[in-house]
């Protein structure tokens, strides 16, 4: 493994970490949207029925799926701008 790879292991971790923040608001922003006042439920939460629970589950899902192909593409490109190698 050459250093341009190695180093880019650390800001990998660290746009992972971003991203994942990053969707944790935009999914909050979005189940608000769709007309839900309080967080989205837990697998767990009692009071809630299991189409709420599945919805949420799904959008959440597909959110973070969605921000992390985002990130890492994008940190993946500006990697190979600087060292010419495409980190994996």
């Amino acid at each position: 493994m050459n250093a341009a790879k190695i180093a880019y292991k650390p800001v990998g971790l660290v746009l992972g970490a971003v991203g994942g923040a990053l969707a944790g608001v935009v999914f909050k922003q979005v189940w608000k949207a769709a007309g839900y006042e309080d967080d989205a439920p837990g697998a767990k939460d009692e009071e809630r029925t299991w189409g709420e629970v599945l919805l949420a589950a799904a959008i959440q899902g597909a959110i973070f799926a969605f921000v992390k192909a985002a990130v890492d593409r994008g940190g993946a490109t500006a990697a190979r701008r600087v060292t010419g190698v495409w980190p994996t």
